[in-house]
């Protein structure tokens, strides 16, 4: 399965290859416009995959104030503390023979991955007032939303990333605590993790690619998606998952 993951465009919409599911992990737009909004519905609905989920930002102030603006179908999820699901096709092999020869049978089997998208990330210091959509001033606080996620949940997207992964800037960790402890709890189930927001964090963390030991938390594949640079520059690519 072809999972292909971006964040924080700022406005940027590059051409995509197309795939199976498409996860944006918000900061959707460069003015927060509605006409801005309208023109990224536009972008995910022909970019070639058979499902989309998308989560807010701290600069979407326009999806805290007009949640029903942006209305998902069939093809797109837009979720803000809520799940979907994703039903796709797996592959098996199914052995099977003749009379005078033993023979493997493609055979299919369908599955579903649950998928919980949460929006939430901390306030800091000197932080833009016009950028504060969906934020908490305290780790309690961003623990309570933590607590909503279903413990089955497969597929989590968060704008923030965790405490200790793709959170760095100048040296300092900016990531979410609690959210680190609620991933470190729930590395049995959870497959991938996909965030933005640091945009110094940018790239993928595979234990599957790795041979040495590391803790349970690394299990879970991590992703910091953001599209663009500390400079808000369109210079990284989206992020392929296979899974």
């Amino acid at each position: 399965m072809i999972i292909d993951c971006i964040s924080d465009l700022h406005g940027f919409y590059p051409k995509l290859e197309g795939g199976d599911l498409l996860i944006v992990a918000g900061d959707l737009t460069g003015r927060d416009r509605r006409d801005e909004y309208i023109y990224f519905c536009s972008w995910i609905r022909n970019s070639g995959y058979k499902k989309i989920v998308v989560i807010a930002g701290n600069h979407d102030n326009l999806m805290e104030k007009e949640p029903e603006f942006f209305l998902s179908n069939d093809q797109v999820s837009y979720l803000c503390d809520s799940v979907t699901e994703f039903e796709y096709e797996e592959q098996i092999d199914h052995p099977a023979s003749t009379e005078h020869v033993s023979i493997d049978v493609l055979m299919y089997q369908t599955k579903k991955l649950k998928i919980w998208g949460s929006p939430w990330s901390l306030t800091f210091p000197g932080m833009n007032p016009h950028c504060k959509a969906f934020t908490c001033d305290t780790e309690e606080e961003l623990a309570e939303k933590w607590a909503l996620i279903p413990h089955d949940t497969e597929i989590l997207i968060c704008h923030t990333p965790s405490w200790g992964l793709h959170d760095s800037v100048d040296g300092k960790r900016c990531g979410s605590q609690s959210l680190t402890s609620w991933i470190s709890n729930h590395v049995n189930t959870l497959k991938l993790f996909i965030c933005g927001h640091i945009h110094e964090g940018y790239g993928i963390y595979d234990i599957r690619n790795l041979q040495d030991h590391f803790d349970d938390m690394y299990t879970t594949i991590h992703v910091n998606a953001s599209h663009v640079n500390e400079r808000y520059q369109p210079v990284n690519k989206p992020i392929r998952v296979i899974l």
